[in-house]
This record gives structure tokens, sequence and C-alpha cells, in this order.
């Protein structure tokens, strides 16, 4: 229950903010959901967001991909290391039942855990 009405408020917030950043450009080359198909399904998708769940084996990395800004909900304790475009890398630490924004990226993950890294992810899309 608490997991649902988290991703309801992070729904909104993006509802709200969605007006703020401009559209997402069709035909991406490095939209997530052509990179990482193995990994990642769309599971809604209208005007102003696209709702996007993530599911990382243990070991497996994500090519390098493109995501709008977004709000992320975690629902289980795992470890990623996150590389961005320019190389940088850094390793994230997800709690369940917890939530976190993220700018727009390009970046590839991968799953550094014994455990399958599982998110829902809502991208703006204005």
């Amino acid at each position: 229950m608490k997991t649902a009405l988290r991703i309801c408020l992070a729904l909104a917030l993006c509802l709200g903010a969605a007006r703020l950043v401009r559209p997402q450009e069709a035909g991406d080359p490095l939209d997530s959901l052509k990179v990482c198909k193995d990994t990642q399904k769309l599971i809604f998708e209208n005007a102003f967001v696209r709702v996007i769940d993530d599911q990382i084996p243990p070991g497996v990395t994500e090519p390098m991909h493109r995501h709008r800004h977004s709000v992320s909900v975690y629902l289980g304790n795992y470890t990623n290391e996150n590389t961005t475009q320019d190389g940088k890398k850094t390793i994230q630490t997800r709690k369940a039942n917890t939530a976190g924004w993220s700018e727009a990226t390009v970046h590839s993950v991968k799953n550094i855990d014994t455990v399958t890294s599982h998110a829902i992810r809502i991208e703006l899309k204005y």
C-alpha cells in the first residue's frame, strides 16, 4: 500500500512539473526503451509522462541510454554502478519503498548486487 501511494504521489509531482521542460524528441537512438529492451518495459504512457518498469538481473549492464527528468520509486534493496556519458562512475545503493528525483541523463547501469534491481521510473515528456 505504501509503495502504491508513493508511486501516485510521484506521478502527481511529475504531472505538475510537466509544463516546465521541453517535449521528448521522437526517434531518439538512445531511448532507454529501445536500447534496454531486455530490462525496461513500458507500463503506462500519456501526453505528459511515461512509466517504465526497470529490472536488472545481478551482473547485467544496461548499455548507454537516455532518460528525461524523472522520479524513480525503488522496489527493493540493491546496489548499482552508474556510468555517465563522460565516463564518471558512481555507486548507488537503493532502499526499498523510497523514491528519488533524477535530472535528465545519458548513462549505463550495471547491477553489482546479488539480487535483481527493481525500480519504477516516471519520466516527464514535457
